[in-house]
Parts: structure tokens; sequence; C-alpha cells
């Protein structure tokens, strides 16, 4: 029975890492790396417009989609998928706290042809940039 036990925790294990690995992220210091470095991105933004206007990272796309839910806000987001079918640059989802908005973000862009290779979140989004000098407002 203590076997059984063990082998049931070890499969929940095996499949809550496979579920936590579906989504690709990138670190602040990684996002800011290729900030200074000038890469080519395209760093899609959901934040609601009121936050937006008060902290942005620089070149970002405006959506205002968040919390990304309704067919509404997903449409908001396809300019940036059309940026990417244009440029097949890479892509990061920045969000409040790169957590659900940032996840339902991901898979929406995936569901239009955006391949996983090319989409990252921001971990944490942008209240967990810790670079404000890199931020623009309005």
């Amino acid at each position: 029975m203590r076997s059984l036990f063990i082998c049931m925790l070890l499969v929940l294990g095996i499949v809550s890492s496979a579920v936590a690995g579906e989504y690709n992220f990138i670190s602040p210091e990684d996002m800011k790396q290729k900030i200074d470095a000038g890469s080519e991105l395209i760093i899609v933004d959901i934040q609601v417009e009121k936050e937006y206007k008060q902290h942005r990272l620089p070149g970002s796309i405006a959506t205002y989609a968040y919390p990304v839910k309704t067919e509404k806000e997903r449409a908001m987001i396809d300019k940036a998928v059309e940026q990417f079918n244009t440029t097949g640059q890479d892509v990061v989802v920045v969000c409040p706290r790169g957590k659900g908005g940032a996840k339902r973000c991901y898979d929406y862009m995936k569901s239009q042809g955006v391949p996983d290779e090319k989409l990252t979140i921001l971990e944490k989004g942008i209240a967990g940039w810790p670079f404000p000098e890199m931020l623009e407002k309005d």
C-alpha cells in the first residue's frame, strides 16, 4: 500500500512538472540584456491602458488585452500576431505579474500560429521588473 502511494506521488509530480513546463519564460536580467543589445523583439504588453501608461518596456506594443479572457480581448492581440507573421521575430509577453493573463496571451498567440520556440513570458511581469530606470511612461 505504501509503495502504491509513493508511485502515485511520483506520477503526480511528473504530471505537475509537465504542466508547469508548457510555457517558456525569460528572466528580467535576460530580457534587459536583449533590450540593451538591441535585439529585435516583439514585446506584447497586455496591461490595461492606465498601467501601460504608467510603466512599460521600451518598444512594447500596447494591446490593453488584460486579462485575455474574452474574444474582444484576444482580438486586441492580433496586431502582435500580424507583426510576428511579417517579421518572424521572437515574442515576449509582458503582463502585470507574468501569470494567468500572460499564459492566456501565449496560448492565444500559439493558436494563431506563433510557434512555442518563438514565445516567452517575462517572469513576474512588469511588477517584478527590477530596472525601473528602463521603463517608459506617458
